[in-house]
């Protein structure tokens, strides 16, 4: 049941990632270390 809520949130978190990047690209690493960050806890199963 994770594998198919992380598949869900994964895509949905990207895109918010790239919007904000677009709007604010001086903080683009910041999207992105977040982004790694969270699915690290996605795949580890930290996060449902």
């Amino acid at each position: 049941m994770s594998i198919n809520l992380s598949f869900k949130l994964l895509p949905i978190l990207a895109l918010v990632l790239g919007i904000a990047s677009l709007v604010a690209p001086r903080f683009l690493n910041v999207f992105v270390a977040i982004f790694l960050i969270v699915y690290a806890l996605v795949g580890f199963g930290f996060i449902r």
